[in-house]
């Protein structure tokens, strides 16, 4: 299977769908191919997907879907040089009572997949605290793997500086950063770093 990431956050409108379809276009646009799933039963960001990436994205939902299931449609992705799963809600949100294979969580498919997250976090109103969180998710179950964190919304450079020394302070790089508003007042990402070549 393909090197995939997990695009996931602590709650709902952190950035995820942003990131995600800034990733897979900025991927495609290089001649990448790029595979997108979506967590859950949403239907309308597997459509944006589709525009972004030129291939169809599908849903993953390990509370309607038996393992078999879930690896058989990975699979779609078998041929792709990157994996994009958009996570639903918070990183280990999902139902009370497991389902198929989990609770619909964003963090079964992280585990069941191997696949690494990429944190979307929202530090607007703090500064270190960020930090606390990222750790929280971290460590909070085992088998889930954070590769890194994007901020989105940073009010300023010195709050930028704030947020990333406290990240750095427990080992989880800053991968990318959007101001809270561009100048041109776009929700352009910038300022990402590349690794072998590739906007990460």
């Amino acid at each position: 299977m393909a090197r995939g990431l997990v695009i996931s956050a602590p709650a709902s409108g952190a950035g995820k769908t942003t990131l995600t379809l800034a990733l897979a276009r900025a991927y495609r646009d290089r001649g990448l191919t790029v595979q997108c799933f979506k967590s859950g039963p949403d239907y309308i960001d597997p459509a944006f997907h589709t525009a972004a990436t030129g291939r169809i994205s599908v849903n993953l939902d390990s509370w309607a879907m038996t393992s078999d299931t879930l690896h058989a449609l990975a699979a779609r992705g078998a041929d792709a040089d990157l994996i994009l799963a958009e996570g639903s809600m918070g990183l280990f949100d999902g139902v009370a009572m497991p389902g198929a294979s989990g609770t619909g969580a964003s963090a079964d498919l992280a585990a069941m997949m191997g696949w690494p997250v990429l944190l979307v976090l929202d530090p607007s109103g703090q500064a270190q605290t960020a930090a606390a969180v990222a750790a929280g998710l971290r460590d909070f179950r085992p088998g889930v793997r954070i590769a890194g964190v994007v901020l989105n919304r940073v009010a300023s450079p010195r709050h930028e500086d704030l947020v990333r020394r406290a990240l750095e302070s427990i080992s989880l790089p800053v991968l990318g950063t959007r101001r809270s508003r561009c100048r041109n007042g776009t929700l352009a990402w910038f300022r990402r770093r590349s690794r072998n070549g590739c906007p990460i």
